[in-house]
């Protein structure tokens, strides 16, 4: 697959996993034009935090819900800056863990551990509707939150079943510092300088929108959508895209929504037709 995006000029919006998504669009070619949808921050107070993984330890969980892949990332910061790895991995080791898509999977690994199970929606009625086949009745459970997301539904769907629910909300969004690129990427687009814009979750989408409808160029954020094809990891981008009354252009192998399908889908795509930047030479 060797530079098969050469020449393609591509918009990305990750932020959580924006270096390896570019990395990855890098070496077929691709000349990346990075815009992260926020800047994230470690939560401002700490406190909460240590005395939730303090917790995790003397009260073993019997459940673990991570929802992002970054918020263990961020939990295991502050984990070996209290000096706790070891006994924290042990923990989370002896109970079942449950990922909402395949990030938090990878986060897992990164400390060896492997999720039992994965959702096949990432959203929180994906995670809300595995857990419900479940027992969890008198099971203590942690749940990893994000920020800009009201999980009250989650939570009591979670308590219905019988669960003690200890939340942990380990990072924070700073989308004000984000907006003007956020901007310039839109005008990118509607001037015709974007080969193809490349969407990972459906927060992406929302926060286009936002920010577009905020700065008064959502016309100009649909004029770009016009002539842009757009590709989206899997079904619950394409969702959130078609609630705005968007398309999806490019869209990877059934059963396979990772990065690395979605590259290889918009590669094929894309051969159909020169690089724009060729066709302004």
């Amino acid at each position: 697959m060797a530079e098969r995006l050469n020449g393609y000029r591509i918009l990305i919006l990750e932020t959580r996993e924006e270096a390896q998504f570019s990395r990855l669009l890098a070496e077929q070619g691709a000349d990346v034009l990075q815009c992260p949808m926020f800047t994230i921050h470690d939560a401002p107070d700490a406190a909460p935090i240590e005395a939730w993984i303090r917790r995790a330890i003397e009260r073993p969980l019997d459940d673990l819900v991570l929802m992002t892949g970054e918020g263990l990332r961020r939990l295991m910061k502050v984990v070996r800056q209290i000096s706790v790895e070891r006994e924290f991995v042990d923990g989370l080791a002896k109970a079942r863990k449950f990922a909402r898509g395949p990030k938090p999977g990878r986060a897992l690994r990164e400390i060896g551990l492997e999720p039992q199970m994965t959702t096949e929606k990432p959203t929180s009625e994906g995670v809300a509707e595995m857990l419900s086949k479940l027992d969890l009745a008198g099971h203590r459970l942690g749940l990893q939150l994000y920020p800009d997301k009201d999980h009250a539904t989650l939570i009591d769907a979670i308590k219905a079943q019988g669960a003690e629910v200890d939340t942990v909300l380990p990072y924070v969004y700073d989308a004000q510092a984000a907006d003007a690129n956020i901007v310039t990427a839109i005008e990118e687009m509607a001037q015709g300088r974007i080969d193809a814009i490349a969407l990972t979750n459906l927060g992406q989408v929302r926060r286009l929108i936002e920010v577009a409808r905020a700065r008064g160029c959502e016309d100009r954020l649909r004029q770009g959508f016009e002539h842009t094809p757009i590709a989206s990891v899997g079904p619950a981008v394409s969702d959130e895209l078609k609630s705005h009354g968007l398309r999806t252009d490019i869209y990877p192998a059934e059963d396979a929504f990772f990065m690395r399908p979605l590259i290889s889908a918009m590669a094929a795509a894309l051969s159909k037709n020169p690089p724009r930047a060729t066709a302004r030479s």
